[in-house]
């Protein structure tokens, strides 16, 4: 975001500061949580760890709860398993980072706002969803365990009434105790009805973004060079391999047309598809080409965000797409 990095810190100070966040829990032994160099809790912490069998607290994460109201039998312990959690937490407080990267791609450092605060966590999310009386309860306690700021990376689609939103409710409580809350505005954006976070005594943040882009290039039989948007970080060592469009390569008898030309799984002829590139009228056409043994894919996002896939992925705008379409159409 281009803030210095010789900005003036006071790391003492900073380690009395305890951050409560609400969210999916936590990996703690991420490099982004290590107490390397931290000393001695803060003697305000009146919390516990109690995280599960395999997780362990640290002097840089403190505290651990999990609340399961909704009986998620699959994730019952603080550990992340979404990611979600530990992305929020390292945003407020991850340690600096060198040579962070997503296999190699976006390579740089990572840090939070304040590196030297501590976290507790309260995993009020598991895999089937966040419950209200989690977070209700998880307010009560980051209350009395004595955090200073909690932090809440949660909503709902839309703003809803003020005495029955968990959220509101639970950080009045804590603003009454002079504990701020940091919500954030919402996650559906930019269009203003998706701001969720209304409530005047909390803080509502909204999300940023930079102007990097992470792109990849196809090659067409012809040459014709395309570039497009993925988190592509499998290598194809510049081969050429055969292109075979969804619709193509449906089982009629399964899907219509429209199911078809956007690979949805199920409707997939795996003997056709394998060791090919899988062309898909679909953002999502990669979870069926991966599914049905295609070599790579080349999809549609109009977004311009770059996204993850399991297998070699690209992809295009529109009109980019509509040229590797006739490219298609003139190779059959």
């Amino acid at each position: 975001m281009g803030f210095s990095e010789t900005a003036r810190r006071k790391p003492a100070l900073e380690s009395d500061v305890i951050i409560g966040v609400f969210d999916t829990g936590i990996w703690p032994e991420s490099q982004s949580f290590s107490d390397k160099d931290f000393g001695p809790l803060p003697r305000k912490w009146k919390g516990v760890c109690s995280g599960g069998e395999s997780f362990t607290c640290n002097k840089k994460v403190i505290g651990a709860r999990i609340y399961n109201s909704l009986n998620d039998t699959f994730d019952n312990e603080v550990r992340d398993i979404d990611g979600h959690g530990s992305h929020t937490a390292s945003i407020a407080a991850g340690n600096n980072v060198e040579n962070a990267s997503f296999h190699g791609l976006a390579q740089g450092k990572a840090r939070g706002g304040v590196p030297s605060a501590r976290l507790a966590i309260y995993k009020v999310c598991v895999l089937i969803g966040c419950g209200s009386a989690d977070i209700l309860a998880a307010f009560d306690d980051a209350i009395a365990d004595g955090v200073d700021i909690i932090s809440i990376s949660l909503g709902f689609e839309a703003a809803v009434a003020l005495e029955e939103d968990p959220i509101a409710i639970g950080a009045f409580h804590a603003m009454a105790r002079s504990i701020l809350t940091v919500n954030s505005g919402g996650n559906r954006g930019p269009e203003v009805y998706s701001i969720n976070s209304v409530a005047p005594w909390m803080v509502s943040v909204a999300a940023s973004t930079t102007d990097r882009k992470i792109i990849d290039r196809v090659v067409l039989g012809n040459g014709k060079e395309l570039t497009g948007r993925s988190f592509n970080y499998f290598t194809m060592n510049g081969s050429m391999y055969p292109m075979i469009y969804g619709n193509d390569s449906s089982l009629k008898d399964a899907c219509n047309e429209f199911l078809s030309k956007v690979c949805v799984k199920d409707c997939l002829n795996s003997s056709a598809v394998k060791g090919k590139i899988l062309l898909c009228d679909s953002t999502h056409g990669d979870d069926g080409a991966h599914w049905a043994g295609a070599s790579g894919t080349i999809t549609w996002d109009n977004s311009g965000v770059a996204s993850v896939f399991p297998l070699p992925t690209i992809a295009l705008n529109d009109s980019d797409l509509q040229i590797v379409h006739s490219y298609y159409k003139s190779t059959k």
